[in-house]
């Protein structure tokens, strides 16, 4: 349920500067406060209205399915190597497939990629089975081409479904699949083993010279069962979705948590237990799950300048783009395009295959072979701008705001018990909408 509320905002590309969540027994409530990717308060009535519904469709329990196809998936995990994604595209194009859409990562030198694919002769999903395992072979010669024989990778086609998981969940989850978390740690560079994460809310935005990595801790709570999560890391759009991601699909459960951000650092804290009841006991338990959502924050954050393009859609264009980025001598960390209308619309993060810069000429040779706007973002990795601004960061009295879950906690598990009627005169909005929902209420306060 928690999953689903984040990603209908995140898909609706709203970025969430804080969020308190607590379910006591039926009773939930989810408190998140968003801006438009500007930082702007959101006035759009359209935004809002699709707000409204789409957490209110996501919290019926059970809703009429609308018959729709699904798309035919193809998904590639293996060693990240320069070329690899386009050789692939090729040989869909030879194979007679339209790329309608695509998504990539790259991490610890680990890859991973979902195409979407119709076929072009017929339109609409690949269904011949015939067709399907030809399409696998090829691809399958690809991929293992670029492998030694013990080499771990894999290559599926998936079959059309009206139920298709989201698409970068469907990725944490192949890179998890992968063990792209084998060899992630929780960054010491601030302190010893025994330092308390928990510190930094103490500090008042004090900062101790440390470093922005990943730092996770895992303690347990006797006294309720929970297991205690805390997370410290560098702020970016998406992070709560893709912490809540790994956290689900290990099976665990969030009853309670608090997130914010410092400048650019942002806290997450979690109160968990696992679906059959247990909190997180034993050590290979706590260290994988470590090592997980590390992995979680990092693999958005890559290397590389980024390349935002727009260009008309046709088919083989993909195959193009990658084609042009692998003779120019750039490999690609990240990669996502989709369609717009009559237009491709995608974000490109790429490097020299020796791990350099791009220098500016070679820069310019891809822009001249590329038709289309090409926009160059100078970045190697993405933070939240939105997590430095004033009005994350500061009071109206210039002091930093933290918050403590437990004090949190406290004051709206007394408030739940009660059925909410103590918040009813707590705020006092300029203006709330809200729709009514079968199982409770969804409302956007501006």
């Amino acid at each position: 349920m928690l999953l689903e509320i984040v990603q209908v905002l995140t898909d609706l590309e709203l970025v969430i500067l804080k969020a308190y969540i607590s379910s006591d027994g039926s009773w939930l409530m989810d408190v998140f406060h968003v801006t438009d990717q500007k930082g702007k308060k959101i006035k759009d009535e359209r935004v809002i209205h699709r707000i409204h519904e789409g957490i209110c469709d996501s919290r019926r329990v059970s809703r009429p399915q609308q018959p729709r196809v699904g798309r035919t998936a193809l998904e590639m995990t293996g060693i990240d190597r320069p070329g690899l994604m386009s050789e692939m595209l090729a040989v869909l194009v030879e194979l007679g497939c339209n790329v309608s859409s695509a998504m990539a990562w790259t991490h610890n030198n680990r890859a991973a990629c979902i195409i979407y694919v119709d076929d072009s002769s017929k339109g609409g999903p690949i269904m011949d089975p015939r067709r399907v395992a030809e399409v696998h072979t090829q691809l399958e010669n690809v991929v293992d081409a670029h492998h030694y024989n013990d080499e771990r990778h894999s290559v599926r086609l998936a079959a059309p479904s009206t139920c298709q998981t989201h698409t970068e969940r469907r990725l944490h989850q192949l890179m998890a699949a992968d063990r792209d978390y084998e060899e992630c740690c929780p960054c010491r560079g601030s302190g010893n083993d025994d330092e308390d994460v928990d510190q930094v809310y103490r500090d008042e935005g004090q900062r101790k010279k440390e470093c922005d990595g990943t730092h996770v801790k895992i303690d347990k709570c006797k006294e309720n069962g929970y297991s205690a999560v805390t997370i410290r890391c560098r702020d970016r759009p998406k992070l709560l979705y893709d912490t809540l991601c790994t956290l689900t699909d290990l099976h665990y459960i969030v009853f309670h948590a608090a997130m914010s951000s410092n400048e650019a650092i942002a806290f997450q804290e979690y109160y968990v237990r696992h679906e059959n009841g247990y909190a997180l006991d034993s050590e290979a338990e706590r260290l994988k799950v470590t090592q997980c959502l590390v992995a979680a924050t990092e693999r958005r954050n890559s290397d590389g300048l980024r390349l935002d393009i727009c260009t008309r859609n046709r088919t083989g264009l993909l195959s193009d783009l990658t084609r042009v980025f692998r003779e120019s001598g750039l490999s690609i960390t990240r990669a996502e395009i989709g369609t717009r209308g009559e237009n491709a619309i995608g974000t490109f993060y790429v490097k020299d295959m020796s791990g350099q810069k791009v220098n500016p000429e070679t820069l310019e040779m891809v822009t001249q072979e590329i038709e289309g706007s090409i926009v160059v973002a100078n970045t190697s990795s993405e933070s939240s701008p939105e997590a430095t601004s004033p009005e994350t960061c500061r009071s109206s009295t210039g002091k930093t705001q933290q918050f403590s879950l437990g004090n949190f906690l406290r004051e709206q598990l007394e408030r739940l018990s009660s059925n909410f009627k103590p918040l009813k005169g707590e705020h006092s909005p300029v203006n709330d909408r809200q729709l009514p929902c079968k199982n409770g209420q969804a409302k956007v306060y501006l």
